[in-house]
């Protein structure tokens, strides 16, 4: 049954209060990757891990910190929820190498090389011109691998995403976006990338942005499932797993943060246009504290088995994680 199983969710960055904290808990999800950071500096990124350490302590019969996945374990045991916290850019390291390790003893166990922009390792998804993972890139992704900091592609471009897979000596993930196939955001990825991906040990989560998805607002569960069948056609479903994205009761100045940081004088609108600036309408069954079972159920109508549909759904996550997160010793 759905509630006996390990449910992670790949990413999200919702209004992380209380009564969230009682959703998650209500949902059956057994651990969360939060976002921690989009545009902060190193210093700013200590005090997201302060306000963290804040969450855990105030709520401490909701949720727990991750530090590795036998946590996630104990929250499962415990009726907690799990959160992990990862950074959606490289921007916590600045431009000192060093920073990765200190980054990790924090607890951040995840990074992604860029947020849509060119930055010092990578190029992001949204530049006209991919000049591939840099000199520094190429250091910080073996300083990842040594630490056990799981190197993350969901916002970076194609020869990027393809050449971190080939450098890394360790399996990464692309934690939130979906198969151009099914929709071609310029977030989601070729079929090249994906085969790659899997063909290292990766994992792919499906996003439930719906600027991701086919029809926007309007995909269906059926859709949606459909989507992760072609997918486990293409990679077997060893490979994929669930990063919602989700971003519930976020002011409009979080989504601007996001896509604009402090780079840009003129407004960035991402996936989105001037005129449909805001957050997308959320998808009506992945809204509450019935979402990701309702895709655990979908998966299975869909032809998964029960087994299948528990890999997808966080079995998958676990054991990636299990084995990317220990360091080199």
């Amino acid at each position: 049954m759905y509630q006996d199983r390990i449910i992670i969710d790949g990413l999200q960055y919702c209004n992380w209060d209380r009564a969230y904290f009682e959703t998650l808990k209500a949902s059956g999800i057994t651990a969360v990757h939060a976002t921690v950071v989009y545009h902060e500096t190193a210093r700013e990124t200590l005090t997201r891990f302060a306000e963290w350490n804040l969450r855990f302590e105030q709520n401490s019969d909701l949720i727990m910190p991750i530090m590795s996945m036998v946590d996630v374990t104990t929250a499962k045991e415990t009726g907690r929820v799990g959160i992990f916290l990862g950074a959606q850019n490289c921007s916590p390291i600045d431009d000192e190498i060093g920073l990765i390790s200190v980054m990790r003893q924090q607890g951040l166990l995840i990074m992604q090389l860029t947020y849509n922009n060119q930055s010092l390792l990578a190029t992001g998804c949204y530049e006209q011109e991919d000049s591939g993972v840099t000199r520094f890139g190429k250091q910080a992704i073996a300083e990842m691998n040594r630490v056990g900091m799981i190197v993350d592609m969901s916002h970076s471009a194609e020869r990027s995403t393809l050449e971190a897979i080939d450098i890394s000596s360790r399996p990464i993930c692309i934690s939130h976006a979906n198969p151009n196939f099914a929709h071609p955001a310029l977030r989601n990825k070729s079929n090249e990338v994906i085969q790659s991906l899997a063909s290292r040990g990766g994992l792919i989560g499906f996003s439930l942005y719906p600027f991701h998805l086919p029809n926007s607002s309007q995909c269906t569960l059926e859709k949606f499932c459909q989507m992760v069948a072609d997918s486990a056609e293409l990679i077997g479903v060893d490979h994929l797993a669930i990063g919602s994205d989700l971003c519930l009761n976020q002011p409009q100045e979080v989504l601007e943060w996001m896509r604009n940081g402090r780079w840009s004088k003129a407004m960035d609108y991402g996936e989105g246009s001037s005129s449909n600036s805001g957050w997308p309408d959320a998808l009506p069954w992945f809204c509450d504290n019935k979402g990701m079972e309702n895709i655990y159920h979908g998966l299975i109508k869909q032809g998964f088995s029960e087994a299948e549909s528990s890999q997808v759904m966080g079995e998958n996550w676990f054991s990636f994680l299990q084995d990317g997160l220990t360091p080199v010793s």
